[in-house]
């Protein structure tokens, strides 16, 4: 029963983090073909548009000069999100794990695969909030994913200990 469980988790963490990672990727190849550096849509008046950019740093384009490192460090999160996955103790925190795990994904496909180069790919970007920031679907999957977590861990506050364990154990 409990490795059923555990297995029912992985698989939902597995699928939302499948379906965020196709929608992103399906969203980046449609601002790709339909979008345009030089010129902003607008969504909603200032606020949200669509234009495209390719950041090759982080939020911001932060560490845009250290690609690579961002390709090394979306990597080792995949496999960790897929070990989180595996262990997670309840379904609440398998879709908070998920969210996290496509939209990570998401980004790591392009610094792989995305012009300039195999490994120091540029991320593709479309989602213009203001003058702020573009982001993509990966970001916002992530956030999602972080802020379901942080719900978590607000209603928990206390780990589950094992049976018979006491807190100062």
């Amino acid at each position: 029963m409990v490795r059923r469980d555990r297995d029912r988790r992985l698989v939902v963490a597995l699928l939302i983090a499948f379906s965020m990672t196709v929608i992103d990727q399906g969203s980046k190849a449609l601002a790709l073909a339909q979008l345009s550096e030089h010129e902003r849509i607008p969504l909603v008046g200032d606020l949200l548009g669509l234009q495209l950019a390719f950041n090759p740093g982080t939020v911001m384009s932060l560490g845009s000069g250290s690609t690579w490192v961002f390709t090394v460090i979306g990597a080792a999160a995949t496999i960790a999100l897929l070990y989180a996955a595996w262990r997670s103790k309840s379904i609440a925190w398998a879709v908070a794990i998920g969210f996290v795990w496509g939209g990570a994904v998401g980004n790591l496909i392009d610094r792989l695969l995305a012009p300039p180069a195999f490994g120091v790919g540029h991320v593709t970007d479309f989602l213009a909030y203001g003058n702020l920031f573009i982001g993509n679907i990966a970001d916002i999957s992530i956030g999602i994913g972080v802020g379901l977590g942080l719900i978590q861990i607000i209603r928990n506050p206390r780990p589950e200990l094992p049976r018979g364990q006491s807190p100062g154990a």
